[in-house]
């Protein structure tokens, strides 16, 4: 983590079980300088007003005001924390999903998960692409978001579609044409009828003999004859 600075993180969850394991979990990556815990959002939320935190890592539910609302109340703010939902119940990352959250963890907490977190609050200090979305997509029973700049093309399986990254792919329930219609404005372009490519991560587009082919990440993708005068009108209105 050459250049950048130690994290200075904050936990809240009401356990204090939970909240101590969190804490010591969090302490022992190298990336963390400070770990400040909290066993009240309520408490957590003054500490936030008074002070700057790089991160916040929240269980959902808490009595009184629960993670989701201090997530809420936090999204409000004019810098708001990155924040990572570390919590025992899987049916609230749709809701995660919607506040931005930079990850969802499941309890019991693996020590490598959290690496994982740690690693995704490191990347989100960055300045976020214009108009970025995080999309949740589940692995292994685990929800987490990637960012929609970072997918390179989509294919379409079944009434699923399958998201590449540079450092893999995921399954998400979505078929490839509500994709399609969702994400035009964001350079997504389908050029078959069972693949949609980001325009800014096309390296070629390639012809010969006819047939047309885009070169993403080294792969060559072949462009249906159906959809190449699209392809082709919509990189020339890019180069204009």
């Amino acid at each position: 983590m050459s250049g950048v600075p130690p994290l200075k993180v904050l936990v809240i969850d009401d356990e204090r079980p939970a909240l101590d394991e969190l804490t010591f979990l969090l302490g022992r990556d190298p990336r963390i300088g400070e770990v400040r815990g909290s066993d009240s959002a309520t408490e957590a939320l003054r500490v936030l007003q008074a002070e700057e935190v790089d991160a916040v890592f929240l269980d959902i539910q808490m009595p009184g005001l629960t993670g989701l609302d201090l997530a809420q109340v936090l999204s409000r703010f004019k810098q708001p924390p990155p924040v990572v939902f570390v919590t025992a119940h899987e049916e609230h990352a749709v809701a995660a999903f919607e506040l931005r959250a930079v990850d969802y963890v499941l309890k019991p907490v693996r020590e490598e998960r959290l690496a994982e977190a740690v690693r995704r609050v490191v990347e989100a200090g960055g300045p976020a692409p214009s108009g970025d979305v995080q999309i949740p997509v589940e692995r292994g029973g685990v929800t987490r978001f990637i960012n929609r700049s970072e997918i390179t093309h989509v294919e379409a399986q079944g009434d699923y579609a399958r998201l590449h990254t540079a450092d893999g792919s995921h399954l998400v329930r979505t078929p490839l044409g509500s994709l399609a219609e969702q994400w035009a404005s964001a350079g997504f372009v389908r050029i078959h009828r069972s693949v949609l490519v980001a325009l800014p991560h096309v390296e070629e587009v390639r012809s010969e003999g006819g047939r047309v082919s885009v070169v993403i990440g080294g792969t060559e993708l072949p462009v249906s004859r159906r959809h190449t005068r699209e392809l082709r009108s919509v990189l020339t209105r890019r180069d204009s």
